[in-house]
């Protein structure tokens, strides 16, 4: 037999079908209190007092909650739908605070929420809010990835007397930055597969026009990139630039590198500390 009390006598405006260890309907005025179980079974609680706005689990297994003679939310075990014509959830309470949604993976898990002292949305890897994010959006609309594969780098010195006849790789003792660390020993690793810009710029000094040609050969896992030119000029020429943009498609653990080719010739060409080779993941 279900316990209803205590409570003062205007707290309980009526109650109907009271049995043992169940009540089947009833409606409070005030507090009601039950050591054991209370059975509504399926009848809708009501909440206020004109009788639209109440919690009721009328299909078995599902729970419903109406507001002014609306349902606005259906919660099963395995779903919460937010129902209306402009359904709005709403997380904080405009007070300066982080607050964040987490999906709680099995390997990973990650997260999407407001960094509050940034002011930026922020979706990321973890629980934990900012800890390792992936990607930010500021109050101005700018996107930042701040793990996304990019690079730029240069040599630290000259490059002298490149070898004839040989593919020399460019040596990059410098990085201007490498984001997510894919650069290293003058070999950019991709980390995820995907399509990438690479792009290099090569200041070649001392350019000898006996030679048969100069070759710039961009080097990836799947398939070379070469830019040759003819340095027939009628004379030696001091300088000459040699600029290369390509998008490639590399996989996971693919290389990619520049080397430089003189064919033949007088051995005095050298690679200017003002080259660059740099790179960015596009999709």
């Amino acid at each position: 037999m279900a316990y209803i009390g205590p409570a003062p006598a205007s707290s309980i405006i009526a109650t109907s079908d009271i049995e043992d260890g169940a009540v089947t309907s009833a409606k409070l005025g005030g507090n009601i209190v039950t050591p054991g179980t209370l059975d509504v079974n399926g009848q809708e609680f009501i909440l206020d007092a004109n009788a639209n706005t109440s919690l009721t689990a009328d299909t078995d297994d599902q729970v419903d909650i109406k507001v002014g003679g609306t349902d606005v939310v259906t919660l099963t075990n395995s779903s919460f739908v937010l129902k209306g014509t402009t359904p709005t959830l709403t997380i904080g309470d405009a007070g300066t605070e982080d607050t964040k949604i987490v999906f709680d993976g099995n390997a990973q898990d990650f997260h999407i929420g407001l960094d509050d002292t940034a002011d930026d949305l922020v979706i990321g890897l973890g629980s934990t809010l900012g800890t390792t994010t992936h990607m930010a959006f500021d109050e101005t609309g700018a996107i930042i990835k701040p793990l996304q594969p990019a690079f730029s780098v240069h040599p630290t010195s000259q490059q002298s007397n490149l070898a004839l006849d040989t593919d020399v790789t460019v040596v990059w003792g410098t990085e201007v930055f490498d984001q997510n660390a894919d650069f290293a020993s003058n070999t950019f690793t991709a980390p995820v597969t995907g399509k990438y810009l690479l792009t290099y710029m090569i200041g070649l000094v001392s350019i000898d026009s006996a030679s048969n040609y100069y070759r710039t050969r961009l080097i990836t896992s799947n398939r070379n990139y070469d830019d040759i030119f003819d340095p027939d000029f009628g004379q030696d020429a001091p300088y000459w630039w040699v600029k290369g943009s390509h998008v490639v498609d590399m996989d996971a653990s693919d290389t990619a590198y520049i080397q430089v080719r003189q064919a033949s010739g007088t051995q005095q060409t050298d690679i200017e500390p003002d080259s660059r080779f740099t790179g960015c993941l596009l999709a």
